[in-house]
């Protein structure tokens, strides 16, 4: 066989390799919720809330104002830690995540974030995950019991919550964007 044709062939291979590596080494990347912040109920700001009867006169009025009509807009951040092991020798790059976000095992609303992170070998990294949603559609509960969600997600209180991120990664690679053929649930926590 020829030495060119030799060469030719390695390299188109190399750039194989390499991609199936960096999708590899993605998947051994730990992903984990950190925390949530940020958390807005009606237009309260509950970071600071430690239980419902923090709430003031004017809080209680605008909670009830927006259940009466039937809308309860909450935004908050999940702080997603991805974490690539020092094994890996390698950087992960995640260039594009779609998520769904389901609480309480329940699937609410979904996004994307367009934000390209590069973690390196034994590095963790901070994504944040902005999200909003009107928690009415998803939660036909009382006033307490949607001060109780929102004050359990901040951590200051109420019963703990099941959040989960359920997600599909698209990770850069040599041979181009590759993204993942079937989402996977890379966060799952416990919070409050």
């Amino acid at each position: 066989m020829p030495t060119t044709l030799i060469l030719v062939v390695i390299g188109l291979f190399l750039p194989g390799c390499t991609a199936l590596r960096e999708v590899a080494n993605l998947r051994k990347v730990d992903f984990r919720i950190d925390r949530v912040s940020d958390i807005t109920l009606a237009g309260i700001e509950f970071d600071a809330v430690r239980s419902f009867e923090d709430l003031g006169p004017m809080d209680l009025l605008r909670l009830t104002g927006a259940l009466t009509r039937g809308e309860v807009p909450t935004s908050f951040t999940i702080h997603v830690h991805a974490h690539n092991p020092a094994e890996n020798h390698t950087q992960a790059r995640l260039v594009h995540l779609d998520w769904t976000l389901l609480l309480e095992d329940r699937e609410t609303v979904s996004g994307v974030v367009d934000q390209e992170m590069v973690i390196p070998a034994g590095q963790t990294r901070d994504l944040p995950v902005s999200i909003s949603l009107d928690l009415v559609e998803f939660f036909d509960r009382n006033i307490v019991d949607l001060a109780e969600m929102a004050l359990s997600m901040a951590g200051q209180g109420g019963r703990p919550k099941r959040v989960q991120l359920r997600a599909t990664p698209i990770i850069d690679t040599a041979l181009g964007p590759i993204r993942y053929s079937e989402p996977i649930t890379i966060v799952s926590t416990t919070v409050g």
